[in-house]
């Protein structure tokens, strides 16, 4: 890959964020998570608080709430109960 990841925000109402990122800092349900490219396969339950994604354009901030976080081969799907633009 080219040193990002394919990053997608989804909440039961609607695709929050679909981009690449250089990073993401999750809130887990047991404390905050960083992926970077070539972050090894990963699975976990979200918490509360506030994600991060580091694009090329800025910072992208969400409020999240609940679901899920999963990588696989440099694409990153956070699958969130409830979200808000931060």
């Amino acid at each position: 890959m080219d040193g990002s990841l394919k990053v997608s925000v989804i909440s039961p109402e609607r695709v929050l964020f679909e981009g690449t990122a250089r990073g993401v800092v999750v809130p887990a349900f047991d404390g905050e998570v960083g992926i970077l490219p070539l972050h090894a396969p990963l699975m976990t339950l979200l918490g509360t608080g506030t994600l991060r994604i580091d694009t090329t354009g800025g910072e992208q901030r969400f409020q999240v709430a609940g679901g899920f976080l999963q990588v696989v081969d440099d694409v990153v799907r956070v699958v969130t109960e409830r979200a808000t633009a931060a």
